[in-house]
Formats: C-alpha cells, structure tokens, sequence
C-alpha cells in the first residue's frame, strides 16, 4: 500500500514536471511553427506572461520574415495584456519604427500612448512622465486626426492636465498649511500667472484672500490696515468670479471682520463662533447633500 502511495507521488510529481517542461522547451525551441502557435495558444488562454516570453523568443527567429511584425506586434500586446506597460511601451515604439506601414502599426501608435497614460504617476510624486505622455498624445492628435481613439485621447489629456492642475495648487497651498501666508499667497497667484485656466482657480482664489487676510491679522498694528486692504482686494477679485461659491459665506464673514477692524460701519454681523474648520466642515456637508440630490 505504501509503494502504491508512493507510485502515486512520485506520477503526479512526473506529470507536473513534464507539464513545466513542455513550456520550458517550447521557450528553448529552434523549431519556428510550433514555438509560433504554442505562443498564440498562451496568448489566447491569457497567459500572457508565457505568451510575452515566447514572441520575444520567436523575434529573434522571425526577424526578416514576413511573421517578423505579427511576433513583434504580439510581444508587445503581450505585454500590455500583463500590464508590463514600461515594456510594452518600449516595444511597440520600436515596432512601430521598424514597422511604418503594417497593419498592425495604427493600433500599436494608439497602444503605445496608452501605455506611456497608463505609466504616469499621481500627482504627489514626479510629474516628467505626465509630461511625456502628454507630450506624445498631442502629437498622436496632430498627426492622426480622424483616429477612432480621439474621445479616449482627449479624456487622457484632460485628465493629466487636470493632474498637473492638482500638483500646482496643491504644492503652493503648502505654504498655507504650513502658516506661511506671504510665501502662500505668492505661490497661488504665480500658479495662476502660469496658467489662469487651472482646473482649481476658484480654491486658488480662496486660498490667495485667506491668505491675505492671514498675513495682515497676524502683522503688527502699524501694517496691518494696508495688508486689509489688499485682502478686500482678493476679496472683490474672488466674488467677481464665483458669486455663488461655496467659499462665499466664509469670506463674507471674514470682509465683515475686516470692514470692522479698518473702523468701518457694517450692518452684516459677524459670527465669531465658526473657525476656519467649522466652514469647511460645512461646506463638505452641503456638497455631499448637493451630490445626493443630483443622483436622484
């Protein structure tokens, strides 16, 4: 019974070690057709990482064929497929250069610069990526304008460029939360000098009179009336654009306060109970409700 047992064992042993080698010899082949099927075969099962090993294997065999661009074409697919995109992306660039006019090369532009999207990196970390991607899109767009991926070109670009919006505010706004208020006041509006289309131009402005008004409360009392002035400024500037603004009423508490401390006479009253925090925590609840009426 134990020598039964053990027949066993050791079949099963056999069987998965043959199983093992069959991929491990097609891998070392030189015979091209069936090394060239088994390929298709992992491919078409989704076992993309064997699949991505074999055409890359083939490549070499197959170079000046006329199966040479399917293989390359395939590594590259292969790849993607994994989600393998660095590799993926080098190989369908250097494809599409040896290949110009396959039939495979208008797919392979398109997949090249979905990896290079699918490659880049959220906003807190390095953007050169976000550049590159946009980079090779726009010029995808210029050269091929009556592409069947313009809808998914241009949500890519809109959506870096909006990434890019995001890391600009947000790297200025840091001097905010570190009580920099000059150094943040600065910081916001050369994001918007560098462009005034950011996607986040109305906090910038929020963040430009909070600020302001910052800086001047915490300045000596000999400097503190011309720093107010300039937060009526931002202020006016801020209410000029976004009358209806969530911020509104958090600023307009805080005009109030100010018109008081220049000696002015205001009717509105001042509700010195809410902190900077209670306005938020407001607002966050009020766009929660507003998102909850849109769904229904």
């Amino acid at each position: 019974m134990k020598l039964k047992n053990l027949f066993l064992v050791l079949a099963a042993v056999v069987a998965m070690a043959s199983c093992k080698t069959q991929y491990e010899l097609m891998l070392n082949s030189n015979d091209v057709v069936p090394k060239y099927n088994a390929a298709f075969d992992y491919y078409n099962q989704g076992k993309y990482a064997k699949a991505a090993a074999l055409f890359e294997s083939l490549s070499v065999m197959t170079d000046g064929t006329e199966r040479d661009d399917t293989v390359r074409y395939y590594w590259g697919l292969s790849n993607y497929m994994y989600r393998d995109y660095y590799t993926a992306e080098t190989n369908f660039d250097k494809f599409i250069e040896k290949y110009p006019n396959s039939p495979f090369t208008s797919d392979a532009r398109y997949l090249r610069i979905d990896c290079l999207y699918r490659s880049t990196l959220r906003y807190e970390l390095d953007q050169k990526p976000t550049y590159a991607a946009i980079s090779e899109i726009s010029e995808y767009i210029l050269e091929y304008p009556e592409n069947t991926h313009m809808k998914e070109c241009r949500d890519m670009l809109l959506e870096l460029n909006n990434r890019l919006d995001r890391k600009a505010y947000e790297s200025a706004r840091l001097y905010y939360r570190m009580e920099d208020y000059l150094a943040s006041r600065v910081a916001l509006m050369n994001v918007l000098k560098d462009d005034s289309e950011n996607e986040y131009r109305e906090d910038i402005l929020y963040y430009i009179a909070m600020s302001s008004y910052k800086y001047a409360s915490l300045s000596v009392p000999e400097k503190r009336k011309e720093r107010y002035l300039t937060f009526l400024d931002d202020y006016y500037n801020f209410i000029g654009e976004n009358p209806e603004s969530h911020y509104r009423r958090e600023l307009d508490n805080v005009y109030t306060k100010v018109q008081r401390a220049l000696g002015r006479n205001v009717a509105e009253s001042v509700d010195e109970e809410m902190t900077e925090k209670d306005f938020a925590k407001e607002r966050r609840k009020v766009l929660r409700e507003e998102r909850k009426s849109k769904k229904n």
